[in-house]
C-alpha cells in the first residue's frame, strides 16, 4: 500500500505519495513546491501552478525530490484533457504540457524566460510568447522525430528521464509526412534508432539509421519508396537510396538541408524567425555582417541579399554536411563566405573585419566565453560592431549569455518570444543588442 502523507514532515523517498499544493513553473517543464520548513525543494511533472495534486516521488537526493503528480485534487482552470495517450505519468517524455491550454503554454513559456532573465541575467522583462504558424492546436507539427529502437526491436519514443522505449502507435505531435513513413509499430532488428525528417513544402521525406556500420539489403528494401535514406555512425553517412538531403522552403527560396542537419523543426519557425531576424538586424545595403553558427545558410543568405555586393558577409559553421549545404545555398552571392571550424577558433583568427552586425544562433549550450569576449572587443579606431540579433532555444543559456555580453558593453533593446515546440516546454527566443550601458527595454 503506498503511504499517502498531507505534509511530508522528512525529506521524501522514491515511491512515496504526497499531497502538495503547486508553485510556479520552473525550466524544464516542471512546477516547484515548497511544502514544509524540512528545506527540501520538489519539482513535479505534469501539474499546473495553483493546482493541489497527489504526487509520486520519482527521484530523491539531500537537496531535492522529483514527483509526477498522479491525482489532480483542485484543477487550474487552465487544464484540458491531453490529448494523447502516451503523455502522462510515467510516460512519454516528449511533451510537457500537453495537460494545458495552448494560451496556458505560452503563458507559462512567457513566465520562465522572464524568471531565467531575472535569476541569471539580473534583468527585468515582460516577455510574449507568439504562435507560430503551421501547426494544427499544437499538434502535428514537428517535422523530424527520432524514435528509439527498444529491447523488442520496435520503433518507440523514450519514457521521461529514462533509457526505456515506449511502444507507441503514432505520436501526436509529429507531422502527418513523418507520420506516414510508418516507423512505429513495426520492427527495426539491430538498429539503435530510426529518425524521420520530412520538408512539407516540397512533400520530400529522410531517413536516418543508426546502430549498425553496414546496412544490408534487406534493410533498404524494407524502407518507404519515396524517401532519401541514408545510414549513419559517428557522424558517417552511407547513402542507401536518394540524395541524402531534403529541399526545404522558408524566405521566399529553397534550401537545402542534409539528413541530419539542422532546421527547424516547426514547419513555420524558419520563416518566422526569417522574418524576426531581419527586422532586429535591420542589415543595410554595403554593411559587413555576421553569421554565426549559421547552419545550412538561412539567415547568412537573408542578410547576403540585403547587404548587396557593395557588403560582405562571413558565415561561421562546424559541421561538414552543414558547411557543405550553407556553401550550396549561397552560391548565388559571392560576397558570403562559410568559414568551416569552431565560432571562437575561427573568430579568433579573422576577427570581426568590418562587420557592423551579427547573427548568432548557437546550439542549445550557448555561445562559448570567447565569442562573447571577441564580440565585446572593440578595437581603438575600428567602428564595431552595432548590433546582435541572438536567436536562442534555451532560456537559462541566453540569460547567462546576455548576463556577460551585458557586462561586456551591450544593453538589450528588445526580446521576443516564439512557441516553435508546442505541447513541450521549449521555446525559441530573439534578443537584440545594441552597443550601451544596461537593459535598455
Amino acid at each position: 500500500m503506498e503511504r499517502v502523507s498531507t505534509q511530508a514532515s522528512a525529506v521524501p523517498q522514491v515511491g512515496d505519495v504526497v499531497e502538495l499544493a503547486v508553485g510556479e513553473v520552473v525550466h524544464g517543464g516542471w512546477c516547484v513546491c515548497r511544502e514544509n520548513d524540512t528545506g527540501w525543494v520538489l519539482f513535479v511533472r505534469h501539474a499546473l501552478p495553483g493546482e493541489r495534486v497527489l504526487a509520486r516521488i520519482t527521484q530523491s537526493t539531500a537537496r531535492f525530490a522529483r514527483a509526477d503528480a498522479i491525482e489532480i485534487l483542485a484543477p487550474s482552470p487552465d487544464r484540458v484533457p491531453a490529448p494523447c495517450p502516451y503523455a502522462g505519468p510515467g510516460a512519454c517524455g516528449g511533451c510537457d504540457w500537453q495537460h494545458a491550454s495552448l494560451a496556458a503554454q505560452r503563458r507559462l513559456k512567457a513566465e520562465v524566460i522572464a524568471q531565467q532573465l531575472r535569476r541569471l541575467a539580473g534583468i527585468d522583462v515582460d516577455v510574449e510568447v507568439e504562435a507560430v504558424p503551421g501547426d494544427e492546436g499544437g499538434l502535428e507539427w514537428r517535422t523530424t522525430v527520432s524514435f528509439a529502437v527498444g529491447e523488442r526491436g520496435i520503433a518507440g519514443l523514450r519514457r521521461h528521464r529514462s533509457r526505456d522505449v515506449i511502444e507507441v502507435s503514432r505520436c501526436l505531435i509529429a507531422h502527418p509526412l513523418v507520420t506516414a513513413a510508418g516507423v512505429t509499430g513495426r520492427r527495426w532488428p539491430g538498429w539503435e534508432q530510426v529518425e524521420v525528417a520530412v520538408a512539407p513544402a516540397t512533400g520530400e521525406r529522410g531517413i536516418l539509421l543508426w546502430g549498425r556500420a553496414r546496412p544490408g539489403p534487406d534493410d533498404v528494401a524494407a524502407l518507404p519508396a519515396d524517401s532519401a535514406q541514408v545510414a549513419g555512425r559517428a557522424g558517417r553517412r552511407t547513402p542507401l537510396r536518394g540524395h541524402g538531403y531534403l529541399t526545404q522552403h522558408a524566405a521566399g527560396r529553397d534550401w537545402r538541408v542534409s539528413l541530419g542537419g539542422f532546421w527547424q523543426v516547426h514547419p513555420g519557425a524558419a520563416d518566422a524567425l526569417a522574418r524576426a531576424v531581419l527586422t532586429a538586424a535591420d542589415p543595410q545595403p554595403g554593411q559587413g555582417a555576421l553569421d554565426l553558427y549559421c547552419g545550412a545558410g538561412l539567415f547568412a543568405g537573408l542578410l547576403a541579399q540585403a547587404v548587396g555586393p557593395a557588403g560582405r558577409v562571413v558565415a561561421i559553421e562546424e559541421n561538414p554536411a552543414a558547411v557543405r549545404d550553407a556553401r550550396h545555398n549561397l552560391r548565388e552571392w559571392p560576397w558570403a563566405r562559410v568559414h568551416r571550424g569552431d565560432v571562437a577558433a575561427v573568430l579568433g583568427r579573422t576577427g570581426l573585419g568590418e562587420a557592423s552586425i551579427a547573427v548568432l544562433d548557437p546550439p542549445r549550450t550557448g555561445l562559448a566565453r570567447p565569442v562573447i569576449e571577441l564580440l565585446s572587443r572593440r578595437p581603438a579606431g575600428q567602428p564595431g560592431l552595432h548590433r546582435i540579433a541572438y536567436v536562442s532555444c534555451d532560456p537559462a543559456t541566453l540569460a547567462r549569455d546576455l548576463r556577460l555580453l551585458l557586462d561586456g558593453g551591450w544593453r538589450l533593446d528588445s526580446l521576443r518570444g516564439f512557441d516553435a515546440f508546442p505541447m513541450t516546454h521549449h521555446v525559441e527566443c530573439l534578443a537584440t543588442l545594441s552597443p550601451g550601458v544596461g537593459p535598455r527595454m
